[in-house]
């Protein structure tokens, strides 16, 4: 199979200077992308520090022959996201692919989570991609195309301990791309989302002896494939990590039916077949089944 390149496509990956989106920027660049690295230089946090990890990607980068640069936008505002998109555009005149990468965390258990604690992490992981991706779409539809990549986790649709905040934000990300696939499907524009599981700054406490395994390079290709022309699928959600890719599957059971009254009391008689595992149903199974139901109560009234 020849290989995927990305000469002459503008790629803008937010939260690039570490971890996941560092080993996406490099990967970008040496399949000919020219690359925005974003990353404000903050902590695992979310506090300011003095580093500028953006900076010395970019440096590595146009060393090695590939051309990038650094942007230090902050993403979780509107105005700044906007301008990192401004900027992308005057600098290399379009926009082809977004990848939404940046994080933090603030883990604590429920009772002891502060609004603040919520608002943070929900303005940098769901805000942060919305706004970027909000600046970029109108670019992407004169273009008659584009790519966006999410980064949502496992923590949004199973959920974990201590992190009602970022679970939730990452669920919030797993609605925008199954929402924008199908806004961006007549403008060429494809949506997906990867839940990674890589060793970074936010799992190097976690993830313990799979370390070996949990290499970003084991993340990054299905990234790219997202990203790539050639790709055909739009408002997908991949679980990537330790050399695993797999789907996630949404699927309801059967459930059961209450086709002329329905109590409480009846719902609680049917629990057993409302809660059924071994009764998959496809959702265009339901649509069919719902309209038995309407067709039958029509005519026995």
């Amino acid at each position: 199979m020849d290989q995927l390149g990305f000469d002459g496509k503008v790629v803008v990956i937010t939260g690039a200077g570490r971890g996941l989106g560092r080993s996406h920027a490099l990967q970008f660049a040496q399949r000919g992308a020219l690359v925005v690295v974003n990353d404000v230089g903050a902590g695992l946090h979310g506090e300011t520090t003095t580093e500028s990890p953006a900076d010395e990607l970019v440096k590595s980068i146009n060393q090695q022959g590939g051309t990038a640069i650094a942007d230090f936008s902050d993403i979780s505002q509107p105005q700044s996201a906007a301008a990192l998109v401004d900027r992308t555009v005057k600098e290399f005149g379009r926009i082809d692919v977004v990848v939404n990468n940046a994080g933090i965390l603030l883990d604590k258990s429920f009772p002891k989570m502060t609004n603040e604690d919520v608002e943070r992490v929900m303005r940098v992981h769901f805000f942060g991609s919305f706004y970027v991706t909000q600046a970029a779409w109108p670019h992407m539809k004169e273009q008659g195309g584009g790519r966006v990549v999410m980064t949502t986790s496992v923590a949004g649709y199973l959920g974990n301990f201590g992190q009602a905040n970022y679970g939730s934000a990452k669920a919030a990300l797993i609605g925008l791309t199954r929402t924008l696939a199908i806004e961006g499907a007549r403008a060429g524009i494809k949506v997906n989302a990867i839940a990674p599981g890589a060793l970074t700054r936010m799992t190097e406490n976690l993830i313990g002896d799979l370390a070996s395994r949990m290499d970003p390079g084991f993340v990054t290709p299905v990234v790219v494939y997202l990203s790539h022309d050639s790709c055909p699928v739009t408002g997908e959600v991949l679980i990537v990590g330790g050399g695993r890719v797999a789907r996630l599957l949404v699927e309801q059971n059967r459930g059961a039916f209450f086709a002329e009254t329905m109590s409480a009391e009846q719902v609680a008689e049917a629990w057993g077949t409302i809660t059924d595992p071994t009764q998959p149903l496809l959702i265009a199974d339901v649509a069919a089944e719902m309209g038995m139901i309407v067709e039958m109560n029509k005519q026995g009234s």
